[in-house]
């Protein structure tokens, strides 16, 4: 018996979410940060979380880093819900907009090209339908697959 496109697209979407929760789980860090997964798909993945005290820096702003991680963990979310598991190489993000304490922020990451070893995302981080950080993250894909 063959699988129809539509059990396929189904199979592989419930592949993708567990293989994000599967990463969440087990990273205390984006625990710490204290991400929401609101949305998963194929090369994509839409996160949430809120700016908290312990987040700012001397000038009662959110610290770079904060936002940074927080995009980087959208980035390898998205980039591994194809099944292989994939490793940045190489990352940078572009600071548009200050975010304080009580801040709620989304990143939404996609892929921009894929090549058979190179996957290239870009992730956009949002306080509501601000743009308050662009992320570029380039991947290497291993020929691992995550076990799910």
């Amino acid at each position: 018996m063959t699988q129809t496109d539509p059990q396929k697209a189904v199979e592989t979407q419930k592949k993708a979410t567990a293989i994000v929760q599967e990463m969440l789980q087990n990273d205390s860090f984006s625990q710490w940060l204290g991400i929401e997964i609101k949305e998963v798909g194929t090369d994509y993945c839409k996160l949430e979380m809120s700016i908290r005290d312990e987040m700012l820096n001397g000038m009662k702003k959110a610290q770079g880093g904060i936002t940074f991680s927080f995009a980087d963990s959208a980035f390898a979310f998205a980039s591994n819900t194809r099944g292989r598991k994939s490793v940045s190489i190489e990352a940078s993000i572009n600071h548009i907009e200050a975010l304080e304490s009580g801040d709620v922020i989304t990143a939404e990451a996609s892929l921009e090209s894929v090549k058979n070893k190179l996957g290239f995302y870009i992730v956009r981080v949002k306080k509501a339908d601000t743009l308050v950080a662009l992320f570029k993250g380039v991947v290497y894909r291993t020929g691992v697959e995550w076990a799910v």
